[in-house]
């Protein structure tokens, strides 16, 4: 069963990152630099192995980025979900955020990167619940990006 707060996790990770005699950067490492992924969803400690793996590249840090749920960013996916109603189907985009309240303070992504000979590479841990969060994101996301490419030609035509 996984948790619906990482803060316990974090603590550890940083704990075991310190214990290598590693440093945190505080940092995110976005899609605009080569990544490569570690993937082992097999094993619950993976990150330790990955800690480990930066420690045998020679990483004298690591970057560690998290997202705690704000009352905010709710209430901007609720504005927007409210502005598109793309939703309106069935309702349950606005009942997801509704459950998504239960949430808010706690801890739902880490994500721990190393560079090495010009790729970052990375470890992601997070909830189920900040998954569906970032699904709900992105779906908002790509529905504003339809609307300004239609919105787009009907405006060149005119």
């Amino acid at each position: 069963m996984q948790p619906d707060n990482l803060l316990s996790l974090k603590d550890d990770m940083v704990a075991f990152i310190e214990g290598h005699g590693m440093r945190r950067f505080p940092g995110f490492a976005g899609d605009d630099v080569p990544t490569i992924l570690w993937e082992d969803d097999s094993n619950p400690d993976s990150w330790k192995d990955f800690v480990e793996m930066a420690k045998t590249a020679s990483a004298s840090f690591l970057t560690m980025s998290e997202v705690i749920l704000e009352k905010e960013d709710l209430e901007i996916l609720i504005e927007h979900l409210g502005d598109q109603d793309f939703s309106a189907e069935d309702g349950s985009d606005v009942h997801d955020v509704e459950f998504l309240v239960s949430y808010v303070g706690k801890l739902g992504y880490i994500q721990l990167g190393f560079a090495h000979q010009g790729v970052v590479y990375i470890h992601e841990n997070s909830t189920p619940w900040y998954d569906r969060y970032q699904q709900m994101l992105e779906a908002v996301e790509s529905f504003s990006d339809i609307l300004l490419e239609t919105g787009g030609d009907e405006d060149e035509e005119s």
